[in-house]
């Protein structure tokens, strides 16, 4: 396998990156392009070919792709995605209040359907009445359904009925909570369910652009992608399981943080354009959430590096606090495009309008400001509103000022609702136009990012005086407040995994006289116990500042700027499944898991029957994630306390583990 050349990918919310790797060479091209979200396909065209052309590589000579990716990740943090109906097989509209899945819910349509089991897989009958009285109308106004039964996990045949009969009516992308997760607690796995089926166009996208230009290249090697966890699994399991490669881009950069550094301790911070992604490596390995990952808010089931997220990247949204004597500025969540790039793409509409903007004797509202669609398809504008519709219908590809697109105040309220659902970006100032002004990054159009800066700077305080001397002060302030900020972020994951739940690093007056180096008559200082590792693009420019603020040892690796692509090639397959067995009455033994559900009259026979489950479904799913000869490996928990001197079977888990390389294609000519 050393032999082989393996061609790793990774897609961001700004860039996508490409490598290429051997093993016994390590990563010997790699290249970047701009992340083109209208088509991905170009952006994954254009950093794949530089890397092939570069190495002058045939396309027989690659055995392995591999794909990792924040755009799953990006979506959930910035409330985006298609507009998704929830079936709720057995349960109650007060389940909708529990783990968030209200609030994840938002105003898409949720239908309750009488039916479910109970713990041991006895069914409910299962009514689909209400489902088939909605579905005419509910086929036109979604772009895809997520089906949650009660105690599905221990017999799915409820879900898989209505998810039949949904493809059946609709031939829209249908997600079951079965398919997700084997762990109890519905309104959760309800959660990670919705969350899912509102990622499929998305991943589907993505794989469509990054197959058709390996065709186009002659590339005939397996595709993979890399899970939340690290594994890699099989671009077809990835299609129909996107909620899993939430966290993708992160845990890759971890696994490329270890290949790169060599090291077996680290805080891994990983600045993109949207968000920041921190995360412990401990002993050489990534630690993980036994809980499940939480992105956007929202803590989900699936399995995965215990990373913490946030809304703070290079491209974040400069937010400015001018009603008081000082000026505060705060970053994030969302994303903006950076003025330097808009104008890298089309200079003469937007240097034209900063201009004007900075000739007006009056500063507007909306200066500074830009938008225009992403292009993704229009099945994703389903369900708009009428004032949503008015606002798209005036929208194009090309990027147009604010001032000039909207007519009325209460027409920002419905942009955002638009940019929530992934159909438009918005352009503005962002650190990375910051960098720009102070000569610290020159790769898109810096003179947007010194007219966008001057328009800022022009702001007025609660004084009424500039909120900025100048354009490179203004940029000062940005890049300090992301400086403070990345800090403040880092020590709230820190103190997180550490089971710290009284010190808020962002609001603690004790954590602010440490970064800043105030003293008093109390001294106040603090720093991490082991290397802050920076990655990202920009990993240069932030991270010295925000290791010397911490006071800490750090490593920038030379690739730190595809370790994510580097992660995507060097993982594994892996795959677990879990069966359980339960005494749902006396001398009667229910074997659940792997859409299995059986009974048996002995124990022995039941855990047997167990074990012959999971290790068969977890070979089978490592074979179909595309691992090569995978090893299996069994774990059993049983819980069967002493009653009364009499011992009484609760409850009994079978894991079988298979783990191995994932399957290349080898070049006949080498």
């Amino acid at each position: 396998m050393d032999d082989d050349m393996f061609l790793g990918i990774d897609t961001g919310g700004t860039y996508t990156d490409a490598v290429l790797f051997s093993h016994e060479d390590g990563v010997v091209a790699k290249a970047k392009a701009l992340t083109t979200r209208h088509d991905l396909a170009i952006g994954i065209g254009g950093a794949v070919s530089s890397v092939l052309d570069q190495r002058g590589a045939s396309a027989q000579s690659i055995g392995l792709v591999s794909l990792s990716t924040t755009l799953a990740t990006n979506a959930l943090v910035e409330g985006q995605g298609g507009r998704t109906a929830l079936i709720m097989i057995g349960f109650a509209p007060e389940d909708l209040k529990r783990d968030g899945l209200s609030e994840a819910l938002g105003g898409d349509p949720v239908i309750f359907v009488p039916g479910g089991h109970n713990v041991h897989g006895k069914e409910t009958p299962l009514d689909t009445a209400p489902l088939e009285a909605a579905i005419e109308a509910l086929k036109e106004d979604v772009a895809a359904f997520a089906v949650a039964g009660y105690f599905a996990v221990r017999n799915p045949a409820h879900e898989i009925a209505v998810r039949d009969y949904l493809r059946d009516r609709t031939g829209l992308p249908v997600t079951c909570s079965h398919e997700l997760s084997t762990r109890l607690g519905g309104p959760r796995r309800a959660l990670t369910t919705l969350l899912n089926a509102r990622l499929v166009a998305m991943i589907d996208r993505l794989i469509d652009a990054t197959e058709g230009h390996l065709n186009e290249r002659g590339i005939d090697a397996p595709l993979m992608v890399v899970r939340g966890d690290g594994a890699l699994i099989a671009s077809d399991v990835a299609r129909t399981r996107p909620i899993e490669t939430i966290l993708s881009g992160p845990a890759a950069s971890l696994v490329g943080a270890q290949y790169l550094t060599g090291m077996s301790d680290g805080v891994v911070s990983d600045i993109g354009g949207t968000t920041t992604d921190v995360a412990i490596l401990e002993d050489g390995l990534p630690r993980l959430d036994p809980d499940g990952a939480v992105v956007g808010g929202f803590r989900t089931m699936v399995q995965a590096v215990a990373m913490h997220t946030y809304g703070l990247g290079g491209d974040s949204e400069v937010h400015i606090g001018d009603t008081g004597l000082e000026t505060k500025l705060e970053l994030g969540p969302r994303r903006l495009m950076p003025l330097s790039l808009a104008a890298h793409i089309d200079p003469e509409p937007v240097i034209e309008a900063l201009k004007r903007q900075l000739d007006a004797v009056h500063l507007g509202r909306l200066d500074g400001r830009f938008a225009c669609l992403t292009g993704v398809p229009a099945r994703f504008a389903a369900g708009l509103q009428q004032k949503e519709k008015d606002l798209f219908s005036r929208l194009t590809d090309k990027i147009v000022p604010l001032d000039r697109l909207l007519t009325a105040t209460p027409e920002r309220a419905t942009l955002d609702r638009l940019v929530a659902r992934g159909l438009v970006h918005v352009a503005g100032f962002t650190p990375s136009d910051a960098m720009h002004v102070l000569g610290r990054q020159g790769n898109w159009n810096a003179e947007a990012a010194q007219l966008g800066a001057q328009l800022l700077a022009r702001r007025k305080n609660g004084a009424g005086n500039p909120i900025a001397e100048s354009a490179d002060a203004i940029a000062e302030m940005t890049v300090d407040r992301l400086t403070r900020q990345s800090c403040e972020v880092i020590l709230a994951a820190c103190l997180a995994e550490e089971g710290e739940t009284l010190i808020d690093a962002k609001k603690s007056h004790s954590v602010h006289r440490a970064l800043e180096r105030v003293h008093g008559i109390v001294k106040f200082s603090l720093t991490l116990d082991r290397p802050l590792i920076g990655l990202g693009a920009s990993a240069g420019n932030y991270y010295p500042a925000i290791a010397e603020m911490l006071a800490s040892d750090s490593a920038i690796p030379e690739d730190a700027d595809v370790a994510n692509a580097i992660g995507a090639v060097v993982g594994h397959v892996r795959a677990s499944v879990t069966v359980f067995v339960t005494c749902p009455q006396e001398d009667v033994f229910a074997v659940n898991g792997a859409a299995i559900s059986e009974r048996f009259l002995s124990e022995d026979e039941a855990m047997e029957r167990a074990r012959d489950i999971a290790r068969e479904a977890a070979m089978r799913e490592a074979v179909d994630d595309g691992a090569d000869e995978p090893v299996l490996t069994v774990r059993e928990t049983v819980k069967a306390p002493e009653i009364e001197g009499i011992r009484t079977l609760v409850e009994a888990r079978v894991t079988a583990t298979a783990d191995g390389r994932p399957r290349v294609v080898r070049d006949s000519g080498q």
